[in-house]
């Protein structure tokens, strides 16, 4: 798949040691090279927080999207020795995140420079026990990676118990995020999201951590979890979500778009 051209990553410093990746004027990953568990984005933590619930040990994990490796990083820091896959097409980009944000000694991640829907297609039957989907271009999920199609191809990849985390960003009224639950529905018998208390309030743009799996998590333990976050979250579960974005078409490689735009820049808020 044909990449659009890109302007060089700008690589910004937070002031308190860490660095934001921005790639066409969107603010993509926030690494700490001092702390790989820090996690400043707020999606990027409720990934987190998923992964922190399932069994303990080495986890498999795809990564579709890569930019600044922020959550591979993670998953090496909490879970030394985990093998991961990043399915990443802006070689460019890949470069230089290696050279300003080196990645640490011993890790077993691996960056492929293909798009999703072909590094995934390459992928072995049961070969993670994780896909996250976190890819972007022009701040807009490219419509391919919502499809019914792509979906079960990502269920095939999957170990039995495997789980996928898709970050999903939309407009207050949520017409993408209720076609993308219809979706993902369709492919695993069990869904769940994770977002701000103001986002789920539609009081502005913004992302949720959408989860689809074979069997359901630990979401007592996860519940817990996201309660003790820094700013307010809340988990959906899977009933309460059914009713809550009820009425979705499915998405499929005949009938799909891609996410909406999200605002200028500087109305983001990042803590």
């Amino acid at each position: 798949m044909d990449q659009p051209d890109r302007t060089a990553p700008e690589f910004v410093p937070d002031g308190h040691g860490g660095v934001v990746v921005v790639v066409d004027d969107q603010p993509q990953s926030h690494v700490d090279l001092a702390d790989p568990g820090h996690l400043l984005f707020e999606y990027v933590l409720h990934f987190g927080l998923v992964l922190d619930t399932l069994p303990e040990g080495p986890l498999a994990v795809t990564h579709v999207g890569g930019a600044g490796l922020t959550l591979a990083r993670y998953v090496q820091h909490t879970r030394p020795g985990s093998p991961q896959v990043v399915l990443e097409p802006d070689a460019a980009l890949t470069e230089a995140v290696r050279r300003e944000l080196p990645l640490p000694r011993g890790h077993r991640i691996r960056v492929r420079p293909v798009d999703g829907r072909t590094g995934v297609a390459a992928l072995r039957d049961a070969s993670a026990d994780v896909v996250v989907l976190d890819a972007y271009s022009g701040g807009r999920m490219p419509a391919e990676l919502s499809t019914r199609e792509f979906l079960t191809d990502v269920r095939r990849v999957l170990r039995p118990g495997g789980v996928l985390l898709a970050n999903v960003s939309d407009e207050p009224a949520r017409d993408h995020l209720r076609r993308w639950h219809a979706t993902v529905a369709e492919v695993f018998p069990w869904t769940s999201a994770i977002a701000l208390a103001e986002v789920w309030k539609r009081r502005r743009f913004g992302n949720y951590v959408v989860v689809g799996s074979t069997h359901p998590l630990d979401e007592l333990r996860l519940t817990r979890a996201v309660a003790a976050c820094p700013f307010p979250s809340s988990l959906r579960s899977h009933g309460e979500l059914a009713r809550l974005l009820a009425g979705g078409r499915l998405y499929t490689d005949d009938d799909t778009a891609e996410s909406p735009s999200p605002p200028p820049r500087d109305r983001w808020r990042l803590r």
